[in-house]
């Protein structure tokens, strides 16, 4: 499926309309946004993989990948109402020996489903005769921070500019995603969700052939991909990346978060570079083991938590698997309970989502799944009232982050429309039960709409920060508690598409907790 860069820049000037006051919509409208340069690694004299980082907005209006382009996009009295003229680099004789050159411009047509695509040396001509011929245009561009990659210089008198309405509505034509859209996001997402489920596979290939003990005394970083074995952090991103980079998916969306024991407890976790616990474990303990013992040890049971997803064409996927390690590749009573819980409340969530439904209806029904479970448990004592509890806020301590938020070009897409500072749509009158401090991280607080892609990721964690402000709860009962804080924490998330109808999800890893503990195990499923 081609690129829409037609549809997209065409709905990206009906919402840059949308916000003009009226003087300025009945003047010619003007867009002008830059690509990405190659980066380069320092003293190395090698390009660094390209991506339109900054530049994503310009993406999303064209479709285009090549380093160094430009567009302008312009109203017209054609058709289709607009006109895009991409401009692109030369290829450069010096530089064919050292790497792979710029499309041609018949290339270009075709990847970007753009007619009007120059060279790059000719956006100073072509732009003149843009203003020549639209006198008085209002001309839109990002604002100029080092967050969005420089514009070129304006030609002299150019004075009639804005930088004020260009993000917003970008963001605003982005929030509904098209089919194109939906199929990219897709295929990132069954991507990921297979590198989830070789981590799972490689998992329970330990534990179903105890191979740590066929290697004594071999250097495990020798051992062939076949023969691989994860024992450490470091070793689960290194076959989640390698999964996703062989089905040819260059970039992952973000950092992974590879946490395994009471690691799972913060939220971005970043280090990656831990060995499972093996006997006692400590929060600075980074001692490995590169050649095998001559007897086998025994991993201790611990959770391990994945937040991964590969991109595709630029489109993001966010995937989140708790899994178990040790105890024979099965939870322990503790952790199994916890995913229990947690796998409720994202259950509860999809059977609601359908547009209509304002996510923050979805983030107070994961507080009151967990408060209700909580109960059953004992960690949360019996005889409170829910409403009580609610009311306290003390469920933030264990759920502290939003259920979820928009997802595409960027993992953490359209924000400014996501969160909007003024939202009318969020209005508490009081009749529910309620904590302001439920929503403090919400990155999503709107209606839900037919087309857009959301993420849904409750999570339970015993984070002794978080833990610190509840200690004294009278609401906690602090002995039965104490048994659950080893689990660290448990997540599980997934990418869902918004249809009339209800929720399509995109993410195609089981999650339900018989799989997850039968593949890690080492079962044949």
């Amino acid at each position: 499926m081609a690129y829409p860069a037609q549809a997209h820049a065409r709905k990206t000037l009906q919402k840059l309309t949308d916000l003009l006051p009226p003087e300025e919509r009945i003047k010619p409208q003007i867009i002008i946004l830059s690509g990405s340069v190659t980066p380069y690694r320092n003293d190395t004299d090698r390009e660094m993989p390209f991506r339109q980082v900054g530049a994503i907005k310009f993406f999303y209006i064209t479709g285009c990948s090549v380093p160094s382009s430009l567009v302008i996009l312009r109203t017209s009295s054609t058709a289709s109402g607009s006109e895009i003229s991409l401009f692109i680099p030369d290829a450069e004789p010096g530089d064919l020996m050292w790497s792979v050159p710029p499309p041609t411009i018949a290339a270009a047509r075709e990847m970007c489903d753009i007619a009007n695509i120059f060279h790059t040396k000719s956006f100073a001509s072509s732009f003149a005769s843009i203003l020549a011929a639209a006198p008085g245009a209002l001309i839109h561009t990002l604002p100029q921070t080092s967050q969005f990659p420089a514009l070129p210089s304006f030609p002299a008198g150019v004075t009639n500019s804005s930088d004020a309405y260009l993000l917003p509505a970008l963001h605003r034509a982005r929030l509904i995603k098209s089919d194109a859209e939906i199929k990219r996001i897709r295929h990132a997402n069954e991507i990921s969700s297979r590198a989830h489920e070789v981590v799972m596979r490689v998992l329970g290939t330990r534990v179903r052939s105890a191979q740590a003990s066929q290697y004594s005394g071999v250097n495990r970083h020798l051992l062939l991909p076949g023969e691989w074995l994860i024992e450490s952090e470091a070793e689960a991103e290194a076959i989640f990346v390698a999964s996703c980079r062989r089905e040819g998916a260059v970039n992952q969306a973000y950092l992974p978060i590879v946490a395994a024991s009471t690691r799972a407890a913060t939220l971005h976790y970043c280090c990656n570079d831990r060995e499972f616990a093996w006997g006692p474990n400590t929060a600075h303990d980074h001692a490995g083991h590169e050649v095998f013992a001559s007897e086998a040890l025994d991993l201790l049971p611990q959770v391990l938590l994945i937040d991964a997803g590969c991109e595709w064409d630029n489109y993001a996927s966010d995937i989140t698997r708790t899994m178990p390690v040790g105890n024979g590749g099965k939870f322990t009573p503790e952790a199994r309970a916890i995913y229990e819980l947690v796998l409720q409340m994202q259950t509860a969530s999809l059977a609601v989502l359908k547009p209509g439904l304002h996510w923050d209806a979805v983030q107070l029904l994961c507080h009151r799944t967990l408060i209700r479970g909580f109960q059953k448990l004992g960690i949360f004592t019996a005889e409170t009232e829910e409403t009580v509890l609610l009311a306290s806020g003390v469920s933030a301590a264990f759920f502290p982050h939003g259920v979820g938020h928009s997802l595409g070009l960027d993992v953490h897409d359209v924000p400014s429309v996501s969160k909007p500072v003024r939202n009318p749509t969020v209005m508490r009158d009081g009749a529910e039960p309620d904590n302001e401090k439920f929503y403090e991280y919400l990155r999503l607080r709107l209606p839900l709409e037919a087309g857009m892609v959301v993420t849904v990721e409750p999570g339970i964690y015993f984070h002794y920060h978080l833990l610190s402000g509840v200690r004294n709860s009278e609401f906690i009962d602090h002995e039965v508690l104490s048994r659950y804080e080893s689990v660290g924490g448990v997540r599980i998330e997934d990418v869902v598409l918004i249809r009339p109808d209800g929720p399509e999800i995109l993410s195609t890893v089981p999650r339900d907790l018989e799989w997850v503990e039968g593949v890690c195990s080492g079962g044949e499923l």
